[in-house]
């Protein structure tokens, strides 16, 4: 792991720790950092299942889901 020194928007580090449940600022920081590095998976396989051609639109199949 790196050790840097960096400044710091104090709001912004204690909204992200408050969002993030993190208690340091070290584990804020490298959370943050973490979900944003995933966000683009996210967003992909959000895209994909948007996009999916799957069985959900028939009618058919899903008359029958919940039995």
């Amino acid at each position: 792991m790196t050790r840097t020194l960096i400044d710091v928007d104090d709001a912004a580090l204690a909204a992200a720790a408050k969002e993030l449940g993190t208690t340091t600022k070290v584990d804020t920081v490298n959370r943050a950092l973490a979900e944003i590095a995933a966000r683009g998976e996210r967003l992909a396989f959000l895209e994909h299942m948007r996009t999916a051609e799957d069985d959900l639109g028939n009618p058919e199949i899903m008359a029958g889901a919940r039995r």
